[in-house]
């Protein structure tokens, strides 16, 4: 962790012991009875013979829990009366859900022929809710409320910002074959002038210097002829900026010989180096992304041809595309990275890698709703250099975060929380 992180997670876990920013990991503060039903938080929860939850009111107990041994996991519930085991059809036991964000679901046990009393539905993930259970035993109707919160923090919008803990929706994209390759930045073919004398001569003057821009026509030296002893002058044949100047003042200019070196910059051709097998279902017409090494500055192009032969130095195939240059930033013998993308796959729904955290041995994300964040455990599918294609535990319109994740991460286990039902 770099300094700047680290000074981040502390200032943020300062932040929230002074400002009281709450962490609710699984286990949480006693929950709240209501019409006089029994309330019991998870950390204060007393267990049964099966491991369940013990709801106790008027004598009647119910022994709640979720079975997830070798099977999706459902709620599972056994009934007693004075602490004397009961038969499930001696009563009826609903389970109500309220989810991050209000949503609510419900599950009905039924009784099973080994005494318990078993839902059907699948209690998906995150075992994160308000839980709401009622129970109908010889008759008595009763009813428990208490949380039972995993993965989950609070952090005010204002902590949150000093932070730089920043959300973007969960929404559709492309997840694409990318190859990251290196380059180097050269003049277009066609586009380089070597200016030279007409006649041999004594050069009597320079216009220009390196890196001078020029248009086509502009005089660029006054040559003395040495069979006519009149001058005449050197022009330009493009426009373009001056690369090299071979000749001084006072110096005799041979015939055909290059005095200067024009190229117009306004496109360079990028040279890539392609490897092994990659050269065999790399094909011209795909995208490619060029990144300048001094600034990161980025372009877009596309691949115009993959070149026959093989570079001698590198033993590598060059596959090259044409980089417009409007700035003149890019500058011809220049390294670049370039990230060729091969081919582009829709996906459903898209979260960006910094995304994405480990948390209790699985990948995750973390979904906000107003000032609560809590880890969704995710089933992740193909990915590329930015991004991870998502196939179960978000919706699309899900609120993840995007920057600092693992802040967020860092302030949920700081609870401590487990796994407990």
């Amino acid at each position: 962790m770099t300094l700047r992180p680290l000074m981040s997670a502390l200032a943020l876990s300062l932040v929230l012991a002074a400002c009281g920013g709450k962490n609710d990991g699984h286990d949480s503060e006693a929950g709240h009875g209501h019409d006089g039903a029994g309330a019991q938080g998870d950390g204060d929860a007393l267990r049964g013979g099966h491991g369940g939850r013990l709801l106790t009111q008027a004598g009647f107990t119910v022994e709640l829990a979720i079975a997830e041994a070798g099977t999706p996991p459902t709620w599972q519930a056994w009934l007693y009366r004075d602490g004397k085991p009961l038969p499930a059809a001696a009563g009826s036991v609903e389970v109500r859900l309220v989810r991050l964000g209000n949503v609510s679901e419900s599950h009905v046990l039924q009784p099973q022929a080994d005494g318990s009393l078993l839902a059907k539905s699948v209690v998906g993930e995150p075992h994160s809710f308000g839980v709401e259970v009622l129970a109908k035993i010889e008759g008595r109707s009763l009813r428990w409320t208490y949380d039972s919160y995993e993965g989950r923090t609070t952090i005010g919008a204002k902590i949150a910002e000093d932070a730089g803990i920043r959300v973007a929706p969960v929404q559709a994209g492309t997840i694409a074959d990318e190859h990251e390759v290196q380059g180097l930045l050269t003049p277009a073919e066609g586009r380089v002038a070597n200016v030279a004398a007409r006649f041999p001569g004594s050069i009597r003057r320079l216009a220009v210097n390196v890196g001078d821009r020029v248009r086509a026509g502009q005089t660029l030296a006054i040559v003395e002829s040495n069979l006519s002893l009149t001058t005449y002058t050197v022009t330009s044949p493009i426009s373009g900026v001056v690369l090299a100047r071979n000749a001084s003042v006072g110096s005799v200019a041979g015939e055909g010989a290059t005095l200067f070196e024009v190229a117009d910059l306004s496109s360079l051709w990028v040279d890539l180096h392609i490897f092994g097998s990659d050269a065999q279902h790399i094909v011209p017409g795909v995208p490619v992304t060029v990144t300048r090494l001094s600034d990161g500055a980025t372009a877009q192009t596309t691949l115009e041809r993959v070149l026959p032969g093989t570079a001698t130095a590198s033993q590598s195939t060059v596959a090259r595309a044409t980089l417009q240059n409007a700035d003149g930033l890019w500058r011809p013998g220049s390294a670049v990275k370039a990230r060729i993308t091969v081919e582009q796959q829709p996906a459903a729904m898209v979260v960006p890698l910094a995304a994405l955290q480990t948390f209790r041995n699985g990948n995750v994300v973390f979904v906000r709703v107003g000032e609560a964040y809590e880890a969704r455990p995710v089933e992740l599918g193909k990915r590329d250099a930015r991004q991870v294609e998502v196939l179960s535990g978000l919706k699309e319109g899900d609120q993840v975060v995007v920057e600092q994740s693992y802040l967020v991460k860092a302030d949920i286990e700081k609870s401590g929380a487990s796994h407990d039902h």
